[in-house]
């Protein structure tokens, strides 16, 4: 293979230290399917109905079941996706008041087909109320086609950030870009090497989880040095504000914080020990309240395509998996 500037363009090779399928020349593949179930819930429940015969809300993603994932190869991306999903709806009718509820079956959600030729099934419990499943079959399923299509265009894009990279001679094209549509301030605070530290391919992790907390007290989690060691099991330097240090995980994790929005959003720059020398990622934590609960938002950018599982793995497993424990506890105790 060539050097920069040398022979075939399409066969170039970036002089780096790993040297590690550069440009994703090579097949690649990224499991989006624990991706695709909170995208598919984000899009699809809440979605509101409504005509002359009265409204209707999406009010559960029932049943999900399915695969999805993207796959690299010479530069371009591959999706393979194929859903069985059951949704529930519950509807009132004007004229009457009288409330009624129905499910809506999608048996075949798949690159096989256009979104506008996917079977679309609605039904209702007994008794009556047929105005409103019509509601459903017609404008219903208009906005259900719709939700889809934001699914399978956030699968192609918000997803798939990181699999394609740049050339040199579009670096900083991208990542002007990128700190435009980003509408975070703290993007145009940081300089490329904070955003992406060493010269290696990354991806960028998206993950939700809802956590039986309201959004101050899980923020205080994330920022105070006693619940910080309870839920990880290890001493920990946590300086909360921004410029502050932190050490986690017997030093397996370390970064400082950036930006901290009390009870909103955490910014770090944050780094596994066993990544190269001096490359962060970027993890933006936000805390969505949703009356008892708090929804986190993660989004962490930056991550050696190497080590995507391993920190998908770690934030699951030592930080959600602890913090969830670490409630609990603190419930039991309570009663």
């Amino acid at each position: 293979m060539a050097k920069w500037g040398q022979g075939d363009p399409r066969w170039i090779v970036e002089e780096r230290a790993d040297a590690t399928n550069v440009n994703n020349w090579h097949w690649t593949e990224r499991d989006a399917t624990s991706w695709s179930k909170s995208k598919l819930k984000e899009v699809l429940v809440g979605l509101v109905v409504e005509g002359e015969a009265g409204r209707c809300e999406i009010s559960d993603l029932k049943h999900v079941e399915g695969e999805a994932s993207c796959n690299s190869r010479k530069g371009k991306l591959i999706f393979f996706y194929e859903w069985n999903l059951r949704l529930s709806w519950r509807g009132t009718v004007k004229e009457s008041g009288e409330k009624h509820k129905g499910s809506v079956e999608i048996p075949n959600l798949s690159e096989e087909n256009e979104v506008d030729d996917t079977e679309i099934n609605v039904s209702k419990k007994k008794g009556e109320g047929d105005v409103l499943k019509d509601l459903m079959r017609t404008e219903g399923t208009t906005k259900v086609r719709e939700a889809l299509r934001d699914y399978l265009k956030a699968l192609k894009t918000e997803f798939t950030l990181g699999m394609i990279l740049p050339t040199k001679a579009t670096v900083g094209q991208e990542l002007a870009t990128e700190r435009k549509l980003s509408g975070h301030t703290v993007q145009d605070s940081l300089s490329p090497q904070d955003i992406v530290g060493v010269k290696i391919p990354t991806v960028m992790i998206l993950m939700r989880e809802i956590f039986n907390s309201p959004a101050d007290e899980l923020y205080s989690i994330f920022t105070t040095k006693e619940l910080v060691q309870k839920f990880s099991k290890c001493p920990a330097v946590i300086e909360a504000e921004k410029g502050g240090k932190l050490q986690m995980f017997d030093g397996s994790v370390s970064g400082e914080y950036t930006e901290l929005v009390p009870s909103q959003r955490i910014v770090l720059k944050w780094r596994c020990r066993s990544w190269p020398d001096e490359h962060y990622a970027v993890v933006a934590l936000n805390f969505k309240a949703m009356a008892a609960q708090t929804e986190l938002q993660l989004e962490c950018k930056g991550v050696p395509v190497s080590s995507e599982d391993s920190t998908r793995q770690c934030w699951k497993q030592q930080y959600f998996e602890g913090i969830h424990v670490l409630l609990q506890q603190s419930k039991d105790s309570l009663e």
